[in-house]
């Protein structure tokens, strides 16, 4: 594995994902009602045929399977206590529309945690790093419009994003830490259990009714197909 630079894309493409679509929400504040539906579909289709396609032949084939099956069960069981406070913005939902007289800690702490586990695999898993930045975009729209239309500052907007945006890059960093290697593929297994909950959630919740219609079938197969082709 080549060693981690302050410019290596695993660091930075997943932070561009989130502060250039939060960049767009103040530049374009349409995007801020538009229905993102479509978008959460394909990111979701994209990151779940990544994890399928390149982490699960992985983590299978370097570490003992049953203990990798418990930590992936671990894993959706962390990302399900994580929801209880994120309210679901990591697949697309934050709820409520109460103007926030103070910063939103619970969102932020769950959100970062999520972020920052999501980031540990990043350092050896190239096509991964395009799965996680396609998913970062319509989240970070939805919560991006979330943080804007909530009364917070401009500056504590700013913050969160800002700092939201590192706790990605900041897993991937301490992912590549040569102490981590002895539980690398355990970590491993826990972020795919992760990744399987909120894809798999996204894929289910991002049409009205729960309905399977051509547009959204047609952006889960384009997600498939790319995250295939990689």
């Amino acid at each position: 594995m080549m060693p981690l630079t302050p410019f290596s894309p695993e660091l930075i493409l997943p932070a561009l994902a989130v502060l250039l679509s939060f960049l767009m929400l103040l530049l374009l504040p349409g995007l801020r009602l538009k229905d993102h539906r479509l978008l959460l579909s394909f990111s979701g289709a994209f990151l779940l045929s990544v994890t399928l396609f390149e982490l699960f032949p992985e983590v299978y084939t370097t570490a003992d399977t049953k203990l990798t099956g418990v930590f992936i069960a671990l894993g959706i069981l962390v990302q399900i206590i994580l929801e209880f406070f994120s309210k679901g913005a990591e697949h697309g939902h934050v709820h409520g529309e109460r103007r926030q007289e103070y910063f939103p800690w619970p969102l932020f702490i769950s959100l970062g945690l999520h972020a920052f586990l999501e980031g540990i695999p990043l350092s050896e898993n190239q096509p991964v790093v395009w799965g996680i930045v396609v998913h970062k975009i319509p989240v970070a729209l939805i919560l991006g419009g979330f943080l804007l239309r909530s009364g917070l500052s401009g500056k504590a907007a700013w913050g969160f994003i800002l700092a939201f945006a590192l706790m990605t890059p900041l897993g991937t960093w301490v992912g590549s830490f040569e102490v981590i290697s002895g539980i690398y593929n355990y970590l491993l297994a826990l972020v795919i259990g992760m990744i399987l909950h909120v894809s798999t959630i996204i894929l289910f919740e991002s049409s009205r009714e729960h309905a399977v219609n051509l547009k959204k079938l047609g952006a889960i197969a384009l997600g498939m197909i790319l995250a295939y082709l990689l």
